[in-house]
């Protein structure tokens, strides 16, 4: 799924269901008083990572935990993890290609009562019934803010509130195997993201439907 939102530039991988996997020492402090489930998915999802760095050439290092709660990626990568119920995905790219990168996945199902109202402004919400039948624009809203924060801290370090970045959805398409993917454009209200020493307003991402998920990127170029 989630190698449908990714160009090529990204390396990215996936596990579905309950996956046996290792944490390394430098990662388990993040998750030493997690519950045991919590500690799993800690550990499938950076088993997944240590994947795409091997392609990368970078070698299966360690992926600690730093500030926010982010992942510490090696010297020259960029890299984004994210998971669901039984979902697990990674994306990494060199630096020198890939400047942010941000991944997201959700469970592909209407926003609990009151959420929507948190997370989007007025205007926003009177456009998601354009994304696709049957999608559910409400939470591909979300993951997609969710997907622009990830791409945003590393090059920031600032939080980014939902409501300071408006996000167009663009209409869904179909790609095969009952999946819908779509674009979607994001508005920085709040200044700071500098790439190339000009600032960057506006983040543009893909997104997907499938398989019971949602599943959302942002990528952003290096000049």
């Amino acid at each position: 799924m989630i190698g449908r939102v990714l160009g090529a530039d990204v390396e990215h991988d996936e596990s579905w269901g309950d996956v046996d996997a290792d944490l390394l020492p430098e990662e388990r402090p993040a998750v030493a008083r997690a519950v045991e489930s919590r500690q799993r998915e800690h550990a499938a999802v950076r088993a997944c990572a240590r994947r795409c760095l091997v392609r990368l050439g970078v070698g299966a290092v360690a992926i600690p935990t730093g500030p926010g709660r982010a992942p510490v990626w090696p010297a020259g990568v960029v890299g984004s993890l994210t998971h669901a119920d039984g979902y697990r995905a990674a994306a990494v790219a060199r630096a020198d290609r890939v400047v942010g990168l941000g991944i997201d996945a959700e469970v592909h199902a209407p926003l609990p009562d009151g959420v929507l109202d948190v997370v989007a402004a007025a205007d926003e919400r009177t456009r998601l019934g354009v994304a696709a039948p049957g999608v559910h624009g409400d939470r591909v809203l979300f993951s997609a803010k969710e997907s622009v924060f990830k791409a945003w801290w590393p090059l920031v370090g600032e939080w980014l509130d939902f409501l300071e970045a408006d996000v167009t959805l663009g209409a869904g398409v179909p790609d095969g195997d009952e999946v819908v993917v779509g674009g979607f454009d994001a508005r920085l209200l709040r200044p700071g993201l500098v790439v190339g020493g000009l600032p960057v307003d506006r983040l543009r991402g893909r997104w997907a439907v499938g398989d019971g998920l949602v599943v959302t990127a942002v990528v952003l170029p290096r000049p």
